[in-house]
């Protein structure tokens, strides 16, 4: 691996107060017996090796910590109740952007543990400095210290937030723009799917007086522009066309998917005929990202279809994996320049499938490093063999198709459980806990955003 995430390295804990007894005395020979005291500790260690997450616990003592040099950027944020959902809102500021400090806009939901106690929140992250080791100075002087204090102060990371109440928790939540409006599909627990005009929201987090007048005057008036309740349960899958502006398509629990067409004046036609042929709950939906009228889907049911919405409903399903994954399938990721999609499931396994050959019903790739259900999953938005997953197992990684296994140094590891790691697997990033969602920003490369029970993470790690 090109580096391992947060946390790294293994420390312990030790007892030191044996290793002092009887320094005092007989000190012609203390330097004797300290320097056979610590070779003795040496041997106890034994050699050092490279801690795999999740293939072995922690022992007694022992704790992960992170290792600064494997990232480029790192911080953290907390929203008060845990979003298990979120999406970015593309910006004005310039693509391809890399200049620190960097800002960055999201929409997230709630998951509260009240109804009534859920928001919608728009969220502006500012002030985001690049992650450097910290300073060890050993100046007394107070004019140095002063000048570390200030300096400290002005890099602390920003985060603005402007939150409309929502009745229910958020399961899911997508951002689109129409007509140069941002909005926000909102898939809620109590069977509602929701469409925001995020404008407002926008405006408050982007301006100091602005955001008082809307905590205070505007907050409580924000409802959605439109609202359906047609699916009679509440579901997950969801996305935005990304060939037609405002169409939509939501997958519920109770396995139908229904296509929603933008009108004028904010609303939309929805059609009252479900895509039919899942037998159980959808989990994940994803347009493709070059034909308009073509999507994919995934199931409990452990399948994954492809569908064309020029056929009619119950004839829309052109392609089927049946046996996708050995249990449910959890997230898809359609591929923006190649035949491929990516897909998690409960049975902890990452797989890639090539639609050319996807009738066969073979994934073309298969990986098993994680140790619990994937949670989310997005291939990379410019570089098309780079993706990252997220697990059940409070594990983020990273991984490049493009790597391929140096014959002429296999079998030469030190550590024989490194031989059993992909090659393809650049980074393993821990340290939260429940990860439920990421995404990659798609204006700031190699940027990857993650919600989770702990909070949000926000980091760019040294491989991507």
């Amino acid at each position: 691996m090109a580096g391992t995430g947060d946390p790294t390295w293994r420390e312990s804990a030790r007892e030191e107060d044996e290793d002092m007894e009887g320094t005092e005395s007989e000190e012609e020979d203390d330097g004797d017996e300290i320097m056979e005291e610590n070779e003795e500790e040496d041997k106890d260690e034994g050699p050092k090796r490279v801690y795999l997450p999740g293939v072995e616990p922690l022992d007694e003592g022992e704790e992960l910590v992170m290792d600064h040099d494997a990232y480029i950027l790192y911080h953290q944020a907390q929203t008060g109740a845990p979003c298990l959902s979120f999406d970015v809102i593309l910006d004005d500021l310039g693509d391809n952007r890399s200049d620190f400090p960097m800002t960055m806009f999201l929409c997230a939901g709630t998951q509260a543990d009240t109804a009534q106690g859920n928001r919608l929140l728009v969220m502006k992250m500012h002030n985001l400095h690049r992650t450097s080791k910290e300073k060890k100075d050993n100046s007394d002087s107070e004019s140095s210290e002063s000048e570390d204090e200030e300096e400290e102060e002005d890099k602390k990371p920003q985060l603005e937030l402007a939150m409309v109440p929502h009745y229910g928790g958020i399961n899911r939540i997508r951002v689109s723009t129409l007509l140069d409006t941002p909005v926000a599909a909102v898939w809620s627990e109590k069977g509602q799917v929701e469409i925001y005009d995020l404008q407002k929201q926008l405006a408050a987090v982007s301006d100091s007086q602005t955001l008082a007048t809307f905590l205070k005057e505007e907050q409580a008036k924000i409802k959605p522009m439109f609202s359906f309740s047609g699916h009679m349960t509440e579901g997950f899958a969801m996305d935005w066309s990304l060939k037609t502006a405002g169409m939509l398509i939501t997958g519920d629990c109770n396995k139908n998917i229904h296509l929603w067409n933008p009108k004028e004046g904010g609303t939309w036609n929805i059609d009252q005929r479900p895509f039919t042929g899942h037998t159980k709950s959808v989990e994940d939906l994803q347009w493709s990202p070059n034909e308009a009228t073509v999507f994919a889907s995934c199931s409990v049911d452990k399948s994954i279809r492809i569908w064309d919405i020029r056929a009619a409903p119950n004839k829309a399903c052109m392609l089927i994996a049946n046996e996708a994954h050995e249990s449910d399938v959890n997230v898809i990721s359609w591929n923006s320049t190649e035949p491929f999609i990516l897909s998690g499931g409960d049975d902890a396994v990452l797989k890639i499938w090539d639609l050319r050959q996807f009738q066969k019903g073979v994934s073309v790739a298969k990986f098993k490093q994680h140790t619990a259900p994937i949670t989310s999953v997005e291939w990379h938005p410019t570089d098309s063999g780079v993706f990252a997953a997220a697990g059940a197992d409070d594990q983020i990684t990273q991984w490049d198709l493009a790597v391929e296994r140096d014959q002429d140094q296999e079998g030469e590891s030190e550590d024989p459980a490194l031989s059993s790691i992909p090659p393809q697997l650049l980074f393993v990033h821990q340290g939260e806990k429940d990860i439920k969602e990421l995404h990659w920003h798609p204006q700031c490369p190699g940027l990857v955003v993650s919600t989770a029970l702990s909070g949000f993470n926000v980091f760019r790690t040294i491989s991507v």
